[in-house]
């Protein structure tokens, strides 16, 4: 049936039979065929319907993983490979929507793919970047952007012909709306509205991404995070977010009505989640709108506070976004007057200052809107909740102690697994049948396999096959060989400096000079980064530069290249990281303590039988909690200590860079002769300059402790058995980690759908 359906469409299309295509014209088939599979499918509804709004949505490539929830993947796989090829070929033609960066917007995609399979009644809000975060390239060690254009004319966005009105200081746009169908897990489908212009004009990019910002009408959906250092780029941030919001809050009005239900009801019939504070300014929005059909001013200020829930992501201040008064005044004027009505409101309840909306310096504080106007505020691990309870939030949770709650964040397991590592998938089946994917707690039976030898050694030969394939793939994309028998040691994480890519690269340099005296390892190591930085964050940017240059001059070593690997990938995006989760061995979890909020790359690397290298941070935590001590590696100084230094501005980085001569002979080979005369010197004394006197993220705090622990977890991985022991550990206890399980948590405490 599938072969005849197939070939229906190829004679069609291309008057010639499905085994005759080419791998293009295979991809174009396939994809005409799953979107009619998905056009049969019931729309997910329901009395209540949920918004999940979100400046990201980092979905990656749709086709293997519509065709796994459809049921159909094992068919279309067998029918390919009947003719040589499989499906990893043919999706490599796929663009990957270039929608989000990080951890946020990959948590939107799984939260959607968990919703739609759940059943339940919710779609995606979010915008339709034409050229996304940025196309990363390396050239002479240093990151340079590009324009990633994704767009093609046929793909999985559908155009609605829907269309709203979207009104600024200035100028008005007209928001046009297409869909991306969500697919659930032998269910149902629902949306993500993508939101565009249609006058946006890719062609006034120039000099790699640099582009017009005052010129709104061509550059509104252009990119994802345009760099903001600048006026221009804060005003465009809010023009960006006022949009998406202002087209998101009609269509939810507009549907609402279509029901047959009354604006006044919209608490009772819709849940709306806000996925960090950048969509913060839905609150007066919707607010102006009710107020605009008549509704009283209070009145609809109490339904949208209990229309509207807020998902915290950071502990960080610098993003929790405040925007200058002046500038929120030029772009949506008409909302400053229900923003200052709301700040009066709070300012004669409550006298705190740290509560207000408008700070003296007559910022505007998203994240004391979105708290005070919203029925309930999450953390993502427990960990971050306790640590905005008790730190950060202090001020609102003895206001609003019923508002605060936890949702530890979750992974699709048909992304992050079946479609991943089908080996690893099928083995497990093998072992313990079909009803973890499902329910992924189901992965707790592994457990009666630990000291199953023929076990350990099919999951060991699983992990070799992968690390081959991530070696084969590297070859040529990169052009960069790597030993396969080596320790796959993968740090995979946007970067920034709370996540500590500099540790990992001064742990580098430490077996470097290791190496280079004498002390050779007992293993080969391979250390993988993959991860971009902001265009406009000169740090990060620094550090990616030390992590190539180190690349180099180890390549160029023969001596400590036999031993000693480093390899950043370019672009990494989620089909890389398909490729690098099922193979890694060691995952890099090093981020300060008290400063990631939760993680989620740290729960797709265990379900696939990685080992945790971290400290006790975000969902670090919980992960240490599930798999006992003895499967998971933890150092350094805990969030309380950390806490604790910053308080007390305690930390003396000159003392660690000063005082211990092996940290300062590691330090300061950053600008050593043989580094200055690979890499640029400006940048790499730039980066010295900044770890010996501020390290603001404390990599110095902690880095004799990584050192150690590290060398522990790399000579403990002789022993295969007992290594494989951890992994089964692991995978067997990720099944607390299914976006499911989140999802069902967030459904039963906070939406009610």
């Amino acid at each position: 049936m599938l072969k005849k359906k197939l070939n229906e469409i190829s004679i069609n299309q291309y008057d010639k039979e499905f085994d005759k295509l080419t791998k293009q014209q295979i991809y174009d088939t396939l994809l005409i065929f799953t979107k009619e599979q998905i056009e049969k499918l019931p729309k997910n509804k329901g009395e209540r319907k949920l918004y999940y709004v979100s400046a990201e949505f980092l979905i990656g490539k749709l086709l293997s993983n519509n065709l796994i929830n459809l049921g159909l993947y094992d068919q279309v796989n067998a029918l390919l490979k009947e003719i040589n090829l499989d499906m990893s070929q043919i999706e490599e033609i796929e663009n990957e929507p270039s929608l989000g960066n990080g951890g946020l917007g990959r948590l939107a995609a799984c939260f959607l793919d968990s919703i739609a399979t759940l059943g339940l009644n919710g779609d995606g809000i979010g915008i339709n970047y034409h050229l996304g975060l940025f196309k990363q390239k390396f050239i002479d060690n240093k990151q340079f952007e590009e324009p990633n254009n994704w767009i093609r004319k046929n793909g999985f966005l559908k155009d609605t012909g829907e269309k709203f009105d979207v009104k600024f200081g200035d100028c008005k746009v007209t928001a046009h709306m297409y869909d991306i169908a969500v697919t659930g897990y032998e269910s149902g489908y629902n949306n993500l509205h993508l939101f565009d212009i249609d006058t946006v004009d890719e062609n006034i990019v120039r000099n790699g991404i640099s582009f017009d910002k005052t010129d709104i009408k061509r550059n509104l959906t252009l990119f994802l995070y345009p760099d903001d250092s600048d006026k221009n780029g804060q005003l465009l941030r809010i023009y960006q977010q006022y949009f998406m919001v202002s087209a998101g809050a009609q269509l939810i009005l507009k549907e609402l009505q279509e029901n047959g239900h009354k604006i006044e009801d919209l608490h009772k019939y819709v849940a709306i989640q806000i996925n960090d504070t950048h969509p913060t300014l839905i609150i007066p929005e919707l607010i102006r709108l009710l107020t605009e059909k008549g509704i009283d001013f209070d009145e609809a200020v109490d339904i949208v506070t209990k229309t509207v829930n807020y998902t915290n992501h950071t502990i960080l201040a610098e993003a929790l976004e405040k925007w200058p008064y002046e500038y929120l005044k030029q772009v949506v004027p008409h909302l400053m007057l229900i923003i200052e009505k709301l700040n009066t409101t709070i300012k004669e309840r409550f006298k705190s200052k740290k509560v207000q909306i408008i700070d003296k310096e007559h910022k505007v504080h998203m994240a004391h809107i979105a708290i005070h106007f919203s029925s309930s505020t999450n953390g993502v691990a427990k960990l971050h909740t306790d640590i905005l309870k008790k730190e950060e939030l202090k001020a609102f949770y003895e206001i609003y102690p019923e508002k605060f709650n936890n949702k530890t964040n979750g992974i699709t397991f048909r992304r992050w697994l079946l479609n991943c590592n089908e080996e690893l998938t099928d083995f497990i089946t093998s072992l313990i049948g079909e009803g973890f994917k499902k329910d992924a707690r189901e992965l707790e039976k592994l457990s009666q396999f630990v000291d199953d030898e023929q076990v350990l050694d099919k999951l060991l030969e699983i992990k070799k096959h992968h690390k081959q394939e991530l070696s084969d793939y590297i070859k040529l994309h990169e052009n960069i060989e790597i030993d396969s028998n080596s320790i796959y040691d993968i740090q995979i994480k946007r970067l920034h400096e709370y996540k500590r890519q500099q540790m990992n690269a001064l742990y580098i340099i430490d077996k470097y000079l290791d190496i280079k005296k004498g002390r050779l390892p007992k293993h080969p190591i391979t250390v993988i980064f993959g991860a971009k930085a902001a265009p406009a964050y000169t740090i990060a940017k620094d550090i990616i530069h030390l992590i190539l240059t180190l690349s180099e001059l180890i390549e160029k070593d023969e001596k400590v290249s036999k031993y000693l690997k480093v390899v950043m990938v370019q672009n990494y995006n989620v089909s890389y990281a398909q490729k690098l989760i099922p193979a890694c061995d060691i995952s890099e979890q090093i981020s300060l303590a008290s400063k990631e909020a939760s993680g989620t790359g740290n729960m797709k690397l265990m379900l696939n039988g990685a080992v945790t290298l971290g400290t006790m941070d975000g969902a670090n935590v919980e992960i240490a909690e599930l798999v006992g001590q003895d499967n998971i590696y933890i150092f350094g100084k805990t969030s309380k200590q950390v806490i604790n230094l910053y308080k007390k501005s305690s930390y003396d980085t000159k003392k660690y860079y000063q005082d211990d001569e092996c940290i300062k002979e590691i330090v300061d080979f950053i600008i050593s002769d043989k580094l200055m005369e690979l890499g640029d010197k400006t940048s790499l004394t730039r980066l010295h300059q900044d770890i010996s006197q501020k390290d603001y993220f404390m990599a110095l705090l902690d880095l004799r402790a990584y050192i150690k622990t590290k060398n522990k977890m790399t000579k403990d991985y002789k022993d295969r058995h007992e290594w494989a022991k951890k992994m089964l550990i692991n995978i067997s206890k990720a099944g607390q980690f299914s976006s499911d399980r989140t999802i069902e948590e967030y459904n039963r405490e906070i939406w009610h759908l």
